[in-house]
């Protein structure tokens, strides 16, 4: 998932504590904060079956690609950027649409619509607002949380790069030294992902 699930967790309890009461009212924030995460994973979890899907595709096609010498990489883009018109599904990635966040502002508008129309069919919450505002304030909440993680990611990747030896992006040592870098610069600003 392009978001880590500890992420997701963080940004839905942030949802809740900053919508709520003013924006939206529920008998139980940490219920909430489950909910919200759960309309958010299964959305982007659309984005991680369909690459799966397009590998399966890929994997039927290896002889043609090296007749033809087309990169995996190559056809993986062509099939999923097919895919994604036919289905009508927003890419996710930001990066892939020149967006800096992880999240693509479309994805975000998208994301904020489902949880708002979940929020609405559920009982357990009452929107205090108008619908649309209530989504305005989320896609605000969610683009602030996810500026200051793109702040943290390039802090991390930073600390990789200045090290003594070249560290390769995708090694396991490149993740391990990420996943510790970024942990340290959420810190930083007083984000926990565990809490």
């Amino acid at each position: 998932m392009l978001l880590a699930r500890e992420f997701v967790d963080y940004v839905s309890r942030q949802i809740v504590r900053k919508l709520t009461p003013q924006w939206i009212e529920t008998t139980d924030n940490l219920v909430a904060a489950d909910f919200i995460a759960t309309v958010v994973e299964e959305d982007l979890s659309v984005e991680d079956r369909l690459n799966d899907e397009v590998r399966e595709l890929l994997s039927q096609y290896s002889d043609y690609m090296r007749r033809e010498g087309v990169s995996y990489q190559e056809m993986f883009r062509r099939i999923k950027n097919t895919l994604i018109t036919q289905r009508k599904v927003i890419r996710a990635s930001g990066r892939d649409s020149g967006d800096s966040m992880k999240l693509s502002r479309d994805k975000i508008n998208d994301i904020s619509h489902k949880i708002v129309a979940a929020l609405r069919k559920s009982r357990d919450f009452r929107l205090k607002r108008d619908p649309n505002d209530v989504r305005l304030e989320l896609v605000k909440v969610m683009t602030e949380i996810l500026q200051t993680e793109e702040k943290v990611d390039k802090a991390a990747r930073t600390k990789i790069r200045t090290q003594k030896k070249e560290i390769a992006e995708g090694t396991e040592e490149w993740d391990l030294l990420h996943k510790r870098y970024y942990a340290e610069e959420l810190k930083k600003l007083g984000i926990d992902l565990t809490h």
